[in-house]
């Protein structure tokens, strides 16, 4: 249940959700003897100056790590709040090795391009946050798998389950409290977001991966909305299935990729299929 006067919802023994506009992003805290983890920044050094004064609410304690599920600007433009000179120590820094690579691509990168000059266009609050961006992109590269110590035997494991949101999601099990940590592999608040990074075919197994991580009382924390349960990470798994399996079926009836939209039968609105589709006749084709 989340805390009415800060905002923060302990969603397992010293894992601490909050959500925030814009977009209803997750960051979640994991308190541990050593210090806290954070795990992902917000869209802005704002957001994030916000995000370190609202930490104060949950402990006095240092942040001395952080970690990015992926690296859409949502999670991962706050970063270097926590690190040198803005903190020090710094927090040291982990995510996957394909979502460094694509934060070191950035600049190079259309959509990125795109996406910024569409948020210039949003207000002065947008130009505002952009004008002050400043990319961090982790050291610390996990390739599968990484076991970290928060102190005391408390330990955090970063696990590639598969792809799905992004080629790079990472998920995070902490077994003393049985929570996994999602970050956009899993929506609660809307549907599934397939964007043009999307692996929309490989989706619905790497779900189940994560499942096999859990218990029947293991609660999910997801990159967007409220925590839930297994029950509803399986619906969710379904219907990214059902996409899959009919993208695979109009695909080999030969279905042209500009009417597979309007043709199939979609558990999600088609306002929200177009990348999905096209990512999924992507690698049917190759």
């Amino acid at each position: 249940m989340t805390d009415a006067r800060t905002g923060w919802a302990e969603v397992a023994d010293r894992v601490y959700q909050r959500r925030y506009d814009p977009y209803d992003v997750s960051v979640t805290v994991v308190a541990g003897a050593d210090g806290l983890m954070v795990v992902d920044t917000r869209c802005s050094l704002a957001e994030a100056r916000e995000l370190r004064g609202h930490l104060r609410q949950i402990s006095a304690a240092p942040v001395r790590w952080v970690v990015n599920t992926h690296d859409h600007f949502d999670h991962v433009w706050g970063n270097a709040e926590f690190a040198a000179p803005r903190q020090t120590p710094p927090a040291r820094f982990f995510g996957s090795a394909e979502m460094v690579a694509a934060m070191r691509g950035a600049d190079d990168d259309p959509d990125m391009v795109t996406l910024k000059k569409a948020l210039a266009a949003e207000s002065e609050d947008w130009r505002a946050k952009l004008a002050e961006l400043e990319q961090h992109v982790p050291e610390n590269i996990v390739q599968g798998g990484h076991d970290l110590d928060l102190g005391d035997g408390r330990v955090v494991r970063m696990r590639q389950v598969g792809r799905g949101h992004t080629g790079g999601d990472l998920v995070l099990h902490v077994p003393d409290a049985d929570v996994l940590l999602m970050g956009d592999l899993l929506e609660e608040s809307g549907d599934p977001c397939f964007g043009p990074d999307s692996f929309p075919l490989d989706w619905a197994a790497t779900l189940d991966a994560a499942l096999a991580l859990a218990g029947p009382a293991t609660r999910f924390v997801p990159g967007h909305g409220a925590s839930t349960d297994a029950s509803f990470v399986t619906s969710q798994r379904d219907a990214l299935a059902a996409v899959a399996a009919t993208c695979r079926s109009l695909h080999a009836a030969g279905v042209p990729l500009d009417e597979a939209l309007k043709t199939g039968d979609w558990p999600y609105d088609r306002e929200h299929l177009e990348h999905a589709i096209k990512r999924a006749y992507l690698h049917l084709s190759a």
